[in-house]
């Protein structure tokens, strides 16, 4: 998937999740846009080594405890933000990464699957 277009579902996921659930606020599209591109900015240099420091977490819980580095991820993102972009709690950033994650595979799967 390019990685524009990543931001910009990633941006359009922040914005409906926090129409449906309270505990996400996101200011404008704009705010959600910035949100993703941090985001997207902390997984490429913190997630690399957040996996390796916890990688015999990640082992023993099977992989689970990456779902646990993604919601720390957007708990990174929600303090750069500041007012912008608020997550109430830890649990709802897991919800959130689990949303994402769920919502990107299946995007992969149909819409951007290789040919």
């Amino acid at each position: 998937m390019n990685w524009l277009t990543g931001i910009l579902i990633n941006a359009v996921l922040f914005i409906a999740i926090s129409g449906y659930f309270p505990g996400l606020k996101v200011d404008s599209f704009l705010s959600a846009v910035a949100a993703s591109f941090i985001l997207s900015i902390l997984n490429i240099i913190v997630r690399p080594l957040l996996i390796l420091f916890t990688l015999p977490i990640t082992f023993f819980t099977l992989g689970l405890f990456l779902f646990v580095i993604n919601a720390i991820t957007l708990l990174l993102t929600d303090s750069i933000m500041g007012s912008a972009f608020d997550i109430s709690s830890f649990g709802m950033a897991l919800f959130i990464a689990v949303i994402m994650a769920v919502v990107n595979l299946i995007l992969q799967a149909t819409i951007f699957k290789k040919k």
